[in-house]
């Protein structure tokens, strides 16, 4: 009995080890399809928010153009998305992708959904706008959800946008439960596009793991600034994410801006993600310092479009 106890064990923790093993190599596989060997570290320095305000395309714009920062998600329903938009059409090169938004955090700059409102009602405020939170008391209908989705990317496409990925605006789609991640999911396999998810979401958030099928895309990573950071701290708080960098593809979600009057107007009652906050972003994202540490740190910069490429080999 002794001895099949010790037999089974011994099976047992074979069959852990190939689990292991099988998973690693499937996490592996992507970043060698890139044409990188397995320990490469993969960066995707990615722009929230754009279309939100003037301010934050031209800073967008600007970081893009500088080739350090190289991928963003546009948020459709938002008054400044046609500026963007025609830009992403002049530049079909650039990666774009579509940033999903369900909310309209701020207090005296709204905006609301872009299907008919008496058709997403869960969605709106007493105003018309989407709602500034999410309290417990808010009951979202994921039925709603999916018909507002689609009609952003479908304004998109309209507008002649090609994304090259989705993600959600404060993380909404992902942190509130499987029915709403299940909605842009299925979206997603319908539209042909990656979703944004990073496996370092599984332990605290276990229904993204078992909502997701073979053929989805998960990164390693994800990087973003917390509220609590110190002003002068900004720059030691990346250049230490950039120097413990772990392998494999690693998203750093930033946001940029200029600390311009409209920057200042629309986001004025809070300081988070505000003006100031994103014109730390834009200085040390476009900063030589930043490409030095890229070289010095040998991490290689990649893009949704062609994690979506290599994904298909």
């Amino acid at each position: 009995m002794k001895q099949k106890r010790i037999a089974f064990l011994s099976l047992f923790l074979l069959a852990i080890a190939v689990q292991g093993a099988s998973a690693q190599g499937a996490q592996n596989s992507l970043v060698e399809k890139l044409g990188f060997p397995r320990d490469a570290k993969l960066l995707i320095v990615h722009a929230d928010d754009v279309g939100v305000t003037h301010s934050v395309n031209a800073a967008t714009i600007q970081g893009l153009e500088s080739g350090l920062v190289n991928s963003a998600s546009l948020m459709v329903p938002c008054p400044w998305f046609p500026e963007i938009a025609d830009y992403a059409i002049s530049h079909p090169d650039a990666d774009f992708g579509l940033h999903l938004t369900l909310t309209s955090e701020r207090v005296y700059y709204r905006w609301g959904p872009v299907a008919s409102k008496d058709k997403v009602p869960s969605l709106v405020d007493e105003n018309g706008y989407f709602h500034h939170d999410w309290k417990p008391t808010t009951r979202i209908n994921p039925k709603e959800v999916d018909l507002e989705l689609r009609a952003q990317i479908d304004r998109a496409y309209a507008m002649g946008i090609r994304p090259t990925h989705l993600d959600s605006h404060q993380y909404r789609l992902f942190d509130n439960g499987q029915d709403l991640f299940e909605v842009v999911i299925r979206i997603a396999h319908d539209y042909k596009l990656p979703v944004f998810v990073a496996r370092d979401w599984f332990a605290e958030r276990p229904y993204l793991e078992k909502s997701l099928g073979p053929a989805d895309i998960v990164i390693d990573h994800t990087i973003t600034i917390a509220p609590s950071a110190a002003p002068d701290k900004w720059a030691d708080f990346y250049k230490a994410a950039l120097k413990n960098l772990q392998p494999g593809i690693t998203e750093f979600v930033i946001h940029l801006g200029f600390a311009d009057e409209e920057m200042k107007a629309a986001t004025r009652e809070r300081d988070t993600w505000g003006a100031a906050w994103r014109q730390r972003d834009f200085d040390f994202f476009t900063s030589p310092e930043f490409r030095q540490l890229l070289a010095a740190q040998n991490i290689k910069l990649v893009t949704w479009r062609e994690i979506a490429s290599a994904a298909k080999k």
